[in-house]
């Protein structure tokens, strides 16, 4: 049994176990900051560091309280939206104790309850053997592999309860016994939180939401002290804890462990989903975040030998800029800064740290000094497990699930909207995709070739090589590649072009081909770290793919003799050139070959890009084939489209995927095309 085992040697077990999952996750999302790049490897990068830079660089701290205050309520307005916004009624708790575990100093409970209308949270309530209404912490876990019976989460329930306080650790959603399959250890990560986005409800809101619940349910119990909360975890649990600290304000004391850092730091590294907030770079840093806090009690844990977006460095500049928040409270001891020679970890000299603060805070005992941990007893992570083994309910509804339930209820109650609204809601999800005025550069060559510059935004160049057309009215191609300039599906669109006697141009996505981000796959997310990094200025990486087609666009037909300009792409920018034509009339046709057919998925995304799972997208604009509708009267060819797992779709699914298209095209049905087949690949 692991409670006899020398908790010491309990803790390098579980370290190692953890590490098979969870710290290799971090690690290896971490390390891609460190890696040694190209100057390819380092232009999409650069761009969006400075983009960041830009966003923040007036950022400066409010000079009284009057004016945080103001700053406080609209930052709140906007992270409620960037999280997808919450039930304004909740849904019953509807708890049951499926177990308890009796122990020397305290009891074990096994609960479930609802958080959201047939989501089941699962948790583990550890119920110190004392009289009285009690303090309360609310333990959340990161990336280690059993969630909340993992050792490392133990730890901390243990300490806290044989200390006195009731705990209540809990699953988060897409982990632990919340998983898609039923064994401990799935990470809900890339493209299982990714179905999430286009529901506009990304994973971090949900878990914001979720660990509200839990404290509801914490309020619910009489052995527990409504007005002495806290909470803490350590990783994603962290980040988890910062977020629920801000925005809860029934949560007296804040203890996140190895997460602080800064957003700016988020970018050449990479982190989970369940971390991302879209667009927060557009409206903040992580230093306001901490802020939202204030004036209740905050310590901020950081570990030496930790990954550069969670470093003792990065994490002071947030808790410095936050400290003056707290000043115009009179609380200039916050955030308190807990400094340890440690990887990424919560160890036990971590915890002892967290005990003598919760304690401060929650009690009202000590000086807030470290507490020395009490002799330990953990359990095998099975012996926690609300169902063990096989034995879940048949009917649990999962993370992926749970996002394929609201796409179809967005859809289902979705309104008709006029063409041109619903083009400005695109462009708005995008992250504005109107071409800047701008210069271009055209160099021409012997046969009709020519090159074309553009500089889109500082540090991206566009460099479009290409044939113009034989005559000066016929049209051009502009060919949309991810996989190179010279890949054979690229020059089998350029003999197309000029067997039908037009001209053609070759845009090469930025971050991508040349320019791709080195150790950008993650998981299943070929582009996680690009993307993600997108996300976080508010910019999809597929927006700024359909602004550069619409630029490209513009100014071919400006510097190039030619009578229109159409589009084809496959693959990765095959939303991009959907977009961008649904967009941007300038474009008289589009060809795309293996377009998603949708965003509603149940299970995880495969073969995607995550580039092209868009936040908000299926709340604010509509499915793919709403999309596509707004390419009407204009020339459509959709070959091959593919399912949310990457799955050509036969001829009868495929017109399934789209079938408001025809009575788009009634007026022009031989502009409209939608084919199971695929021509040049």
């Amino acid at each position: 049994m692991l409670a006899r085992i020398p908790f010491l040697f309990r803790q390098a077990i579980a370290a190692r176990i953890a590490g098979l999952l969870t710290l290799a996750l971090a690690w290896s999302l971490s390390l891609t900051s460190g890696q040694a790049q190209s100057p390819a490897d380092q232009t999409f990068l650069n761009y969006v560091r400075q983009t960041a830079f830009e966003l923040r660089r007036q950022d400066t701290p409010p000079g009284d309280l009057t004016t945080w205050q103001t700053q406080r309520a609209l930052l709140r307005q906007q992270l409620e939206l960037a999280w997808g916004g919450f039930p304004k009624e909740h849904a019953p708790l509807e708890p049951r104790i499926l177990e308890t575990l009796e122990r020397p100093a305290y009891r074990i409970e096994k609960i479930v309850f609802q958080t959201l209308p047939g989501l089941t949270m699962t948790a583990n309530a550890w119920v110190p053997k004392v009289p009285g209404r009690l303090p309360a912490v609310l333990c959340v876990h990161g990336h280690w592999a059993g969630a909340k019976q993992d050792p490392h989460v133990q730890a901390r329930c243990a300490g806290l309860a044989t200390l006195g306080f009731f705990v209540l650790a809990v699953d988060a959603c897409g982990a632990g016994e919340r998983a898609i399959g039923r064994k401990l250890g799935e990470y809900h990560g890339e493209m299982t939180a990714a179905t999430l986005f286009p529901t506009g409800r990304p994973l971090s809101g949900l878990q914001v939401y979720e660990n509200g619940r839990a404290v509801d349910y914490l309020i619910s119990r009489p052995e527990v002290d409504p007005q002495r909360i806290g909470i803490t975890g350590a990783s994603g649990g962290g980040n988890q804890s910062m977020y629920a600290g801000a925005w809860d304000e029934r949560l007296k004391a804040v203890v996140p462990v190895c997460s602080v850092g800064t957003y700016q730091s988020y970018l050449g590294a990479a982190c989970c989903m369940c971390e991302v907030v879209p667009g927060a770079l557009a409206v903040t840093e992580e230093a306001r975040i901490l802020a939202l806090t204030a004036p209740r009690a905050l310590m901020i844990v950081s570990a030496t030998k930790d990954a550069f977006q969670f470093s003792v460095g990065e994490a002071a500049k947030s808790i410095a800029a936050a400290r003056s928040v707290f000043a115009l409270h009179d609380r200039p001891e916050f955030p308190r800064h807990a400094v340890f020679e440690s990887p990424h970890d919560y160890n036990q000299t971590m915890r002892e740290a967290m005990y003598g603060f919760m304690t401060l805070h929650l009690k009202g005992q000590g000086d807030g000094r470290p507490i020395p941990e009490p002799q330990l007893s953990l359990e095998e992570p099975e012996v926690l497990r609300c169902y063990p083994g096989e034995t879940r309910p048949d009917d649990w509804i999962t993370l992926p699930q749970f996002a394929a339930r609201e796409a179809r209820q967005l859809l289902s109650t979705r309104q008709p909207v006029p063409p041109a609204q619903l083009r400005e809601r695109l462009n708005t999800v995008l992250g504005n995709t109107t071409p800047a005025t701008m210069t271009s550069q055209l160099q021409t060559q012997d046969e009709g070739r020519f090159l074309l510059q553009l500089q889109p935004e500082p540090g991206i160049t566009l460099a479009l090589a290409g044939r113009k057309p034989p005559q000066p009215d016929h049209a051009l191609t502009l060919i949309v590649s991810d996989a190179g300039i010279d890949s054979e599906w690229v020059r089998t669109q350029q003999q197309v072009a000029e067997q039908q006697g037009q001209g053609w141009a070759v845009l090469e996505l930025r971050a991508t081909g040349r320019t791709a981000v080195s150790g950008d796959r993650i998981g299943k997310a070929p582009d996680h770290n690009s993307a993600e990094w997108s996300l976080w200025l508010g910019r999809p990486l597929a927006g700024q793919w359909v602004r550069d087609i619409r630029l490209s666009a513009q100014h071919l037909q400006q510097q190039v003799p030619c009578g229109s300009v159409q589009v084809t792409a496959a693959g990765a920018g095959s939303f991009a050139a959907l977009a961008a034509t649904a967009l941007d009339e300038r474009l008289v046709a589009a060809d795309i070959t293996g377009l998603l057919s949708t965003w509603v998925s149940d299970q995880p995304y495969r073969e995607q890009r995550l580039a092209n799972i868009i936040p908000g997208v299926l709340r604010d604009v509509g499915d793919m084939q709403h999309i596509a509708a707004l390419v009407s009267p204009r020339e459509l060819s959709l070959r091959a489209p593919v399912s949310p797992q990457g799955e050509v779709l036969n001829a009868t699914a495929a017109a399934a995927a789209f079938s408001n298209l025809p009575a788009a095209w009634q007026s022009h049905p031989q502009n409209l095309t939608i084919t199971a087949d695929t021509i040049g690949n």
